[in-house]
C-alpha cells in the first residue's frame, strides 16, 4: 500500500516581476510504499531539495498533489500545516537542528511538549528510543557537550518520538565522519526493517546504497530508478555509481 503518492508535481519560481521563470519540478510522479526505505539523488540544481520542501508540507507545488496516507496536502489549511507536519512527519536535517540551550532529553521530547503530551506518555516513548539508539545516558547533556554522531542519533530520537507515518531525512550523513556514518545509516536500516517508512535525500552512494530503491532526479524529473533486491550493499554501491555515471552523460532512459 502506498502511503505517499506524488502526482504530476510542478514547481515554477518566478522573478519578482515575473519576467523570469525558473522550473525546479517538471513532472514528477512516484509513489513510496508503507515500509519501503527509499533515497533520493541527483545533481546540486536537480530539484531533490525543492521536492523534499514539498514532501514535507513546507512548500507547496505549483501545480500537481501530494498525499501522505491518503490526506491530499492542497487539503491542509494553513494554520493546521505544523501540527499536521509533527503529527505525521519526522525529520533529521544535516546540521541537526537541535537548541543548544535544551538537554538532548529536552530536544528529543519537543514535538511531543508542542502536542501537548503528558508528561508520563513521554517518557514512556523516551527511553526505549534512546536506548535503541545508544544515547539513555546522555540525555541530561546538552549538544555541545556530545559529539556529532550522538547528536544526530538525538535528532533521530526526535523524529521517532512521535511515531511518524514518514521519516524524511536531508542528508543525514552528511556532516558525519564515514564511521559514524555507517552506523547511524545501519540504524536507518533497523528502524526500517522494524517497520518505520523512509525517505531519505543524499548526494552520498554509499548511504544511498542502503536503502532499498534509489529514486535519480535530473532536470526536475525523476529520470531513473533502481532496486536493491537481494543484491548486497556492496552491489548496489556500484549499481548506483554506474547509474550516476550514465546520468551525467545523457545515457539512461526515463523510467
Amino acid at each position: 500500500m502506498s502511503i505517499l503518492q506524488a502526482v504530476n508535481i510542478k514547481k515554477i519560481y518566478k522573478s519578482r516581476l515575473g519576467s523570469n521563470q525558473i522550473e525546479a519540478l517538471s513532472n514528477i510522479n512516484f509513489s513510496v510504499e508503507a515500509g519501503e526505505f527509499v533515497a533520493i539523488m541527483g545533481e546540486s540544481g536537480s530539484g531533490k531539495s525543492t521536492m523534499l520542501n514539498i514532501l514535507a508540507a513546507l512548500d507547496t507545488p505549483t501545480s500537481g498533489e501530494v498525499f501522505l496516507d491518503g490526506v491530499n496536502f492542497s487539503n491542509i489549511k494553513e494554520k493546521e500545516r505544523a501540527a499536521f507536519r509533527r503529527n505525521n512527519l519526522g525529520f533529521v536535517f544535516q546540521d541537526f537542528n537541535l537548541l543548544d540551550t535544551f538537554t538532548l532529553e529536552d530536544n528529543i521530547l519537543l514535538p511531543l511538549v508542542l502536542s501537548q503530551t503528558k508528561y508520563d506518555e513521554m517518557q514512556k516513548r523516551l527511553q526505549p528510543i534512546a536506548k535503541s539508539l545508544g544515547i539513555d545516558s546522555l540525555l541530561k547533556k546538552y549538544p555541545y557537550e556530545v559529539s556529532g554522531g550522538q547528536k544526530q542519533r538525538a535528532a533521530v530520537a526526535r523524529a521517532l518520538i512521535t511515531n511518524p507515518k514518514l521519516l524524511l531525512a536531508d542528508e543525514p550523513t552528511g556532516a558525519l565522519d564515514s564511521k559514524v556514518s555507517v552506523k547511524l545509516l545501519d540504524k536507518f536500516e533497523e528502524i526500517n526493517k522494524e517497520g518505520q517508512t523512509i525517505l531519505m535525500v543524499t548526494h552520498s552512494v554509499k548511504a544511498a546504497s542502503h536503502a532499498s530503491r534509489v529514486l535519480f532526479i535530473k532536470d526536475g524529473l525523476v529520470y531513473h530508478q533502481i532496486y536493491k533486491g537481494d543484491s548486497t550493499k556492496e552491489e548496489m554501491y556500484k549499481k548506483i555509481n554506474d547509474t550516476l555515471t550514465s546520468l551525467l552523460s545523457g545515457g539512461e532512459d526515463h523510467e
